[in-house]
């Protein structure tokens, strides 16, 4: 029996913990072993306590909380995040004041979910952060209000690793997070990175976008259409997502580049193209083949191949481009299937198939 995947915490709960800790600290004078934080759903959750420095008269103190993604494939995973505190005098409007440090990346492009100039930490952690804070404010038994400024020490190097940049978040990683949970292998990451990415196309007035299913793929397109920065989408698995997104943001036109192994699953009709959403067999694109013209020979002899790779360079082999293109043009007829059924004005679609070394072998 599979082992059941372990949850875990995002950058926000994280940065909450830390910040209530070291706002504890800074009251106090003493940094605690743990604390436990509010959720959004109202439930509690504890978070060990790295001390990192307590200045009782300065009132200010530094605490860190290591992120523990749990089974998902987090590149955060391991990090520390940390939060400064420094006691203020009250501000009944303001009780708490939150700022980006050191790897907090800053926003600096629209259509994000924080405006261009502040630190990139989503609105449910900044709500997590205050509700922590306030806790920790609520029991010092005087009116006083807290300056709390989350960093990341690894949070430069960790950005080279995600899609920061090309959204216009510059410095360092997001501190995000809507339940402050972390769901392994969830497909909240990018869907929404999907959604955050198409934002800022729109916001930049993109009208032609391009969703691409890894970086092979993308940077073909990207060689091919000249097309600025913005445009580019990286969609992984989540075709019909990404597609029905693109759509509903009133892109005019659409290129989708994959590679033969996705294109495949579109043209098989799936709404996701990883493996494990429907194993792509081998005899179903062989059947496909002949559907869109190949002889009952050939389908045959493709019927023994174990992969869709191994059909493709076959094909590649026996010089049947026009099979090649058939699978193309049925990937693209799906795909236009999906924009129509978006609620939004049909754009155009056209289908890159990007070849393993990174050429372009057919536009559909």
């Amino acid at each position: 029996m599979p082992r059941k995947l372990r949850s875990g915490y995002t950058t926000g709960a994280c940065a909450a913990a830390a910040a209530k800790a070291a706002a504890l600290a800074a009251l106090t004078g003493a940094m605690p072993d743990n604390v436990e934080i509010p959720f959004p759903d109202g439930s509690r959750a504890s978070f060990p306590v790295m001390p990192i420095e307590i200045d009782a008269d300065a009132g200010t103190a530094v605490a860190a909380v290591v992120k523990d993604a749990g089974d998902d494939p987090d590149v955060t995973n391991g990090a520390e995040i940390r939060a400064g505190a420094r006691l203020t005098e009250a501000h009944a409007m303001d009780p708490v004041h939150i700022i980006g440090g050191e790897g907090v990346g800053r926003i600096t492009k629209p259509g994000l979910a924080i405006p261009p100039g502040e630190p990139a930490i989503n609105p449910v952690p900044r709500r997590m952060i205050c509700g922590a804070v306030s806790e920790a404010l609520a029991g010092c038994g005087e009116e006083r209000a807290v300056e709390i400024t989350i960093s990341v020490p690894r949070g430069r190097e960790l950005a080279k690793k995600t899609l920061n940049e090309r959204l216009g978040i510059i410095g360092g990683i997001s501190i995000l997070g809507t339940t402050g949970i972390v769901r392994p292998l969830s497909a909240d990451a990018w869907t929404a990175t999907i959604t955050a990415s198409m934002n800022v196309a729109a916001s930049a007035g993109i009208r032609e976008i391009v969703i691409s299913t890894g970086r092979t793929s993308e940077r073909a397109a990207q060689a091919a259409l000249g097309l600025p920065p913005e445009a580019f989408v990286m969609m992984g698995d989540y075709l019909e997502f990404a597609l029905k997104e693109a759509a509903g943001h009133g892109f005019k036109r659409i290129h989708l580049a994959a590679m033969w192994a996705k294109t495949v699953k579109a043209a098989l009709g799936s709404a996701h193209t990883h493996v494990r959403h429907g194993a792509l067999e081998a005899e179903a694109l062989a059947i496909l083949l002949g559907e869109t013209g190949a002889d009952a020979a050939l389908v045959d002899e493709l019927r023994s191949a174990n992969t869709a790779r191994e059909i493709y360079d076959r094909l590649l082999a026996a010089k049947r481009r026009d099979l090649i293109r058939a699978i193309c043009l049925r990937a693209r007829r799906n795909a236009e299937g999906f924009t129509s059924c978006a609620g939004s004005a049909t754009p155009a679609v056209s289908l890159m198939l990007v070849h393993h070394d990174g050429s372009i072998v057919e536009v559909a």
